[in-house]
């Protein structure tokens, strides 16, 4: 039986000697930004200066301990570096900031405050002092920027699979299920089911052989939460796995990574490997009796296969496409099994709600949507990154409070640049300022038409066109859609080839009026999830911003200077007639003599921008709109 108090203990007796723990962020943002090489340089220098280097913990270790973590969140200012006890955070380093890190603050205890965030002037040293940070409440991701991914033993020690082991020994299958319904948790991948009454569904099936899934096929535009997750504490998800396994009889799971997540797949199946070979998956696991598997799928990266049945298609070796229900996949999923599927970061709450209690869990969120959710807050806003906050947090704290506010085109913030913001990716809307109060939780945004989706937040600023926007989405699912039925396959086409002529000025009053009929018969016919909600953003923004398809459509403008097709340029008296627009101009649109103010031809204009990009004078200026925008 594996001895998880004994691993916990060891670790811990290890750390005991260690005088400063140096984190560095190891999530896909950090690393594309080139921490990996930071931390390298970190350890090479390190040694180099006569510093007791420990990348691993023994019993002789003593010194200093550097390691890596997955994403800490604040993405948009990595690579970032932790300095435990302190809790120093340094942000935006470089490989150049390395030696005056280890001579200043693990050699010593200075404060590089060039490093540190600056909020308005006050330095913040530590993560409890930036507000990205402080106005969080980070449940699912407490252990995702503290904890080595790669290191079980730390995972164990922190009082990992404990809650696994207790549920195998303790605790029969009906009734996990009764207490994960008592906690009200609801799956975090969009729907917001009722996760004990999903597990108690496929519980209550008679069959031999049963399964669990975990779906980490994330692919919204914008959204990047569970790929965090797994590569920052891959081991929540497969305890969470594990539970699920006792409670609805399953002997075998999977995990479903869609490819293109290189760290995670990698981490995911190193934490499977380690956790087989220490005991805690594969034969009689706890010497319960009970035999439990994970086997570790890559995706296509079909954003089709998010759907539960393409899912289960994939894994079972087909074309990635949905299925009409009923059959459920708890009646008929994986080789005609039982099958029950959760999202990543409903799994990862599992153990927190099996360690701490439905009471605890309950006591945050609101009544019909306790505990937390994970946010991937992009767009123009002044901090990005990915956030948690309890469900029922309004668009405004999270925007304003958490993200420093919305910026404009040279990075001013003000409340007034705010326009919009698009919720739950292509299968959620676009709501307005007059939402920002809006409880984020699964009820409250249904009647506004919108969803919570996996979790994706876009901001954008009055510089966004919406019906671009529109396009945008609509331009995804349409290549994503897999093409079995026609409302699907068919609609979201013609709907693309009518915001196209909408943004390119060839559309008619007539045009809305269709594209909306349209939106509303495809939300209504369409087989799956995908189809059903392709159309949200296109109805969400002629709900909310229909003045700016209007705009478009008779006035022959984008209010926003964004659809190429409704925008002039003109050259101001700023022209200094230094000629560089005239000769990058491709289709000598561009007239006027040398140190003279030059002229734009704009029936031979392509509007391509080369001028304005070329132009050192910002002499040239899009027309401006007559429609104020609301």
């Amino acid at each position: 039986m594996v001895d998880l108090e004994n691993i916990a203990s060891l670790f811990k007796k290890y750390s005991k000697n260690i005088y400063k723990r140096i984190i560095v962020c190891a999530g896909t943002g950090c690393v594309a930004n080139g921490s990996i090489k930071i931390f390298n340089n970190l350890v090479d220098t390190a040694k180099k200066m006569n510093v007791n280097v420990n990348i691993e913990l023994k019993e002789e270790s003593n010194g200093f301990y550097f390691s890596k973590s997955g994403c800490q969140g604040f993405c948009q200012h990595g690579p970032l570096v932790n300095i435990l006890p302190s809790g120093i955070l340094y942000i935006n380093v470089k490989l150049s900031d390395v030696n005056e890190i280890i001579e200043k603050s693990i050699k010593n205890d200075s404060i590089i405050e060039r490093l540190c965030y600056n909020d308005n002037g006050k330095v913040c040293k530590c993560q409890s002092e930036i507000p990205f940070y402080k106005k969080q409440y980070r449940l699912v991701l407490r252990q995702c920027g503290n904890i080595d991914p790669n290191n079980i033993k730390e995972y164990i020690a922190d009082g990992g699979y404990m809650a696994a082991k207790n549920v195998y020994l303790k605790m029969n299958s009906k009734e996990i299920c009764a207490f994960i319904l008592a906690s009200g948790l609801r799956g975090r991948g969009g729907a917001g089911f009722l996760t004990g009454k999903k597990w108690d569904l496929t519980r209550k099936q008679k069959a031999i052989k049963k399964y669990v899934i975990c779906n980490g096929d994330e692919g919204d535009p914008g959204a990047f939460m569970d790929r965090s997750i797994m590569e920052g504490n891959p081991h929540s998800i497969i305890e969470g796995l594990i539970i699920a396994a006792k409670a609805t009889g399953a002997d075998t799971g999977y995990i479903y990574v869609r490819t293109e997540y290189t760290l995670a797949v990698d981490r995911i199946k190193k934490a499977v490997k380690d956790a087989t070979e220490v005991g805690i998956l594969g034969k009689n696991i706890f010497e319960s009796g009970y035999d439990f598997t994970i086997n570790v799928m890559e995706g296509a990266g079909a954003f089709v296969c998010g759907e539960e049945t393409a899912l289960i298609a994939s894994i079972e070796g087909k074309r990635g496409m949905p299925i009409s229900k009923p059959p459920f996949p708890n009646q008929n999923g994986l080789f005609h099994n039982p099958t029950t599927i959760n999202n990543v970061e409903t799994l990862s709450t599992i153990p927190i709600i099996m360690n701490y209690g439905t009471e605890f869990f309950r006591g945050i969120g609101t009544d019909l949507s306790p505990g937390t959710k994970t946010f991937a807050l992009t767009g123009n806003v002044l901090n990005t990154g990915l956030i948690e906050v309890p469900l029922g947090t309004t668009l405004r704290y999270i925007i304003f409070d958490i993200g420093g506010g919305v910026t404009d085109e040279i990075g001013e913030i003000k409340l007034e640049n705010f326009k919009a913001v698009q919720i739950g990716g292509p299968s959620g809307g676009c709501l307005n300022e007059k939402h920002l109060d809006i409880p984020l939780d699964f009820d409250s945004l249904k009647n506004v038409g919108s969803m919570i989706g996996s979790g994706g937040l876009v901001v954008m600023s009055k510089n966004n066109c919406m019906v671009n926007v529109a396009r945008f989405f609509m331009q995804f699912t349409q290549n994503e859609s897999c093409g079995k039925c026609v409302l699907c396959r068919e609609g979201t086409k013609q709907m693309l080839l009518m915001l196209d002529d909408i943004c390119k000025g060839n559309a008619n009053e007539s045009t809305i009026y269709v594209l909306k009929q349209l939106a509303e018969v495809v939300s209504v016919g369409s087989l799956c999830g995908l189809g059903k909600t392709s159309p949200n953003p296109v109805l969400s923004t002629l709900r909310y911003f229909e003045q700016e398809y209007h705009a478009h459509v008779k006035e022959k403008i984008c209010p926003a200077h964004e659809c190429i097709g409704l925008v002039n340029y003109e050259i101001t008296n700023k022209c200094v007639g230094c000629t560089i627009c005239k000769m990058k101009c491709p289709v000598e649109a561009i007239s006027g003599k040398p140190k003279y103010q030059h002229e734009i031809n704009i029936e031979k204009c392509i509007k391509c921008g080369s001028c304005i990009n070329s132009c050192k004078f910002n002499a040239i200026i899009t027309l401006s709109s007559s429609i104020e925008v609301v």
